[in-house]
């Protein structure tokens, strides 16, 4: 709605994880390099933490560009699914179609194919997003997918993505065996109060934006207080202000504009005069 009158390409401020808009903070940077290393020493288990909105779906898949054609992924989304349809999706994932819907099966097929990848000198990586919402028999399954190794190195590099109540789940005396099989952990820290402005105009150089369109210093310190530094709640604001901008015909974002936005998203009237 907005785009026209500012001089934008796309939606400088969606929520979905699209990697090309991906600013890398300091703790996005170590985020993707703990994946990194994880997945390239063959360590097994990796842990990747961070609050809701945080941006670890979007690291994800900015990882996925960083890997080379001989590391073939896996990435799972729905972590809510019943024991056997994970399997079997993580098979779909990689290519493989099972030979039948068993879970004997779909083991032997998967190890198969994973001392294939390591024949020919490839990688195998499985993914799984809100990791958090995984039941703990499905977490054990998991477990057993680490067995899957050489005397030298594991066939298959695990990274489990979720919320803070992920290390929580993990903490739990039943899971004390995968807990204890996981060589990296990072936490996702929210974005400090100095990048939240680098945030904004990266985006909206991204999107197109050539100059004329602005948040004051002012509207930032009102983003940073709002959003907590959470990439996800920093676009949906930024998102409403631009619309409310545009309403008023401005392509300065100032701390009225930016309090009333905070104000619709939050369903208060304000008294503000904008």
């Amino acid at each position: 709605m907005y785009l026209e009158f500012y001089g934008l390409r796309e939606n400088p401020f969606n929520v979905t994880s699209d990697p090309s808009f991906l600013y890398l903070s300091h703790t996005h940077k170590e985020a993707i390099n703990h994946l990194l290393y994880g997945i390239q020493q063959r360590k097994g288990f990796v842990e990747l933490t961070g609050e809701v909105g945080a941006g670890k779906t979007t690291i994800c898949r900015s990882l996925l560009n960083k890997l080379d054609e001989k590391t073939k992924t896996s990435l799972i989304f729905n972590s809510s699914l019943p024991e056997n349809q994970l399997l079997e999706a993580i098979l779909n994932d990689f290519g493989i179609i099972p030979e039948r819907r068993s879970k004997v099966i779909f083991l032997r097929q998967l190890n198969d194919f994973l001392l294939d990848q390591l024949s020919v000198g490839n990688n195998a990586v499985l993914i799984i997003d809100e990791a958090q919402n995984l039941r703990a028999s499905t977490l054990e399954t998991i477990r057993m997918l680490s067995n899957f190794e050489t005397e030298k190195e594991k066939l298959l590099q695990i990274v489990l993505v979720g919320q803070p109540q992920l290390r929580e789940k993990l903490n739990s005396p039943n899971l004390l065996q995968l807990r204890q099989r996981i060589s990296v952990r990072f936490h996702v820290r929210a974005l400090e109060k100095n990048e939240v402005q680098r945030y904004i105009e990266h985006r909206l150089s991204v999107a197109g934006a050539s100059g004329n369109l602005a948040f004051s210093p002012e509207a930032i310190e009102k983003i940073y207080i709002h959003s907590g530094g959470i990439p996800r709640v920093i676009n949906i604001v930024c998102d409403k202000a631009l619309l409310m901008g545009f309403v008023h015909e401005t392509y300065l974002i100032d701390k009225e504009i930016l309090q009333k936005s905070v104000e619709e998203i939050e369903g208060q009237f304000s008294t503000v005069a904008v």
